[in-house]
């Protein structure tokens, strides 16, 4: 047992210090991108290949909405002077969405005013009191 795992953690170091093997995206920003490896017992991810013979096992992609607009986001330095067009329309759409967001929440707020109104009658006295608080 004791040399299967001493075979085992030198095998886990040599991978480790593999040449080409890359750890972040930081490593491999610049790079071209010559294959795609799919790993065949995890779907979604790859080993994606540069052309320089580095290398870098990534996870699978999540194009989930919250995701890309971060990465729209984080990368807008980048691709807008290459994209400027869809960019102002992904900054209408954002506003739009808040916006839309905004008044969504102001509308279930008052309809829950008006819900409650005859269960709690002291309600109406106390926004009365809230909005001389704002003057």
């Amino acid at each position: 047992m004791e040399e299967k795992w001493k075979a085992n953690m030198e095998k886990v170091a040599f991978m480790k210090q593999f040449p080409g093997l890359a750890f972040s995206w930081e490593q491999v920003a610049g790079k071209t991108i010559e294959s795609v490896a799919p790993l065949p017992s995890k779907p979604g991810y790859a080993t994606l290949v540069f052309t320089d013979g580095s290398f870098i096992v990534a996870p699978a992609v999540d194009t989930q909405p919250r995701e890309v607009g971060e990465g729209l986001n984080a990368a807008r330095p980048s691709l807008e002077p290459k994209h400027p067009e869809p960019y102002k329309e992904y900054d209408r759409l954002v506003k739009r969405d808040k916006d839309a967001t905004r008044t969504a929440r102001a509308d279930k707020i008052i309809g829950a005013i008006r819900n409650n109104l005859e269960q709690i009658p002291e309600l109406k006295d106390r926004i009365r009191q809230l909005v001389k608080e704002w003057k």
